[in-house]
């Protein structure tokens, strides 16, 4: 079965989309797991995963990092350890397992995983994964911003969050063009709200799977696949909420306003969002955006150099998973 991976800015609603996804008899999608990207950044630490050993200290690694949050899993750690010791000598192969090991408990065959950070990682995902498919959920970029400035873990700042929304579109557009349409499917927040049945089953036609009514009820699943201490997924244990579309227009300062106008104007348009027509923002604000952007394109080129030059001292020491 292919992997699946669900992508998008933060605050986009992949939560939402992977609980629809969730309720589906054949997939499972798990709470967000944090040992994907980590595992592959630190890959040449665990040495030649062709040696026993070596996958049953990887085994450990995965199944042992709090941070990652793999024990929300609820999973037998000791038979997932023997798979990952038992099974293929790759990183991709030793991942899926945990990944899988998680379906087949829920009683599911499809796997996957749930991740915005991914949209800006999809090379690392083909990589261990290179038959997987993505579903990318765009939602109107001012409402991401406005959205992030109210959870509790984001500390970055307004600017921060608009850059953010427009580093992960441009991405996105690239892997689009890239992947083509049997790997890789857009779905638009407002839409899969407004009309969940139609587009859900876009998205199963998509992945080769039927459609399952169960799954334009999300609110069903969020007890047992969003954590209780994420306070901010409240609206998924409720009726699907059209209101929640276009709530930048009171979220947002008039001054926040113009800044997305001026800097997401194209984006917004390409995606079927309507800029608000405001006039130019103060020249000061679109020079400390810029800033902000600049640094997030550096820190973006600095780690794709650094994965290049670490591919290079691979040699034979980190198996991926074959294609």
């Amino acid at each position: 079965m292919r992997p699946l991976f669900v992508v998008g800015c933060p605050r986009s609603g992949t939560t939402l989309l992977q609980l629809m996804l969730h309720a589906h008899p054949r997939i499972a999608l798990p709470p967000e797991t944090r040992f994907v990207l980590p595992a592959y950044r630190r890959r040449l630490a665990f040495g030649d995963l062709a040696q026993r050993t070596h996958r049953a200290a990887l085994a450990r690694w995965i199944t042992g990092r709090d941070e990652s949050r793999y024990f929300e899993l609820g999973l037998d750690e000791e038979r997932v350890v023997r798979q990952i010791t038992e099974g293929p000598p790759t990183l991709g192969s030793a991942l899926g397992i945990a990944l899988r090991a998680y379906a087949e408990q829920h009683g599911k065959v499809r796997w996957g995983d749930k991740r915005p950070a991914y949209a800006l990682h999809v090379p690392e995902i083909l990589r261990l994964f290179p038959d997987a498919q993505f579903v990318h959920v765009v939602r109107d970029g001012r409402d991401c911003a406005g959205s992030l400035l109210r959870m509790p873990w984001w500390h970055s700042g307004f600017h921060e969050a608009v850059a953010t929304w427009a580093q992960v579109m441009d991405a996105a557009d690239k892997w689009r063009a890239g992947l083509g349409s049997t790997r890789w499917h857009e779905v638009r927040f407002e839409d899969l709200v407004a009309d969940p049945e139609a587009h859900l089953r876009g998205i199963c036609g998509f992945l080769g799977e039927e459609y399952a009514p169960a799954m334009s009820e999300p609110y069903r699943m969020a007890g047992a696949a969003v954590p209780a201490r994420k306070t901010w997924h409240a609206h998924t244990r409720g009726e699907l909420d059209v209101t929640r579309a276009g709530t930048w227009q009171t979220r947002l300062t008039p001054d926040q306003i113009r800044l997305c106008d001026a800097v997401l104007g194209d984006r917004l348009t390409a995606h079927g969002y309507s800029p608000a027509g405001s006039v130019r923002p103060d020249p000061a604000e679109l020079v400390r955006y810029r800033k902000v952007a600049g640094l997030r394109r550096a820190a973006y080129a600095k780690r794709r150099i650094v994965d290049r030059v670490v591919r290079m001292r691979e040699h034979n020491e980190v198996g991926f998973r074959a294609a």
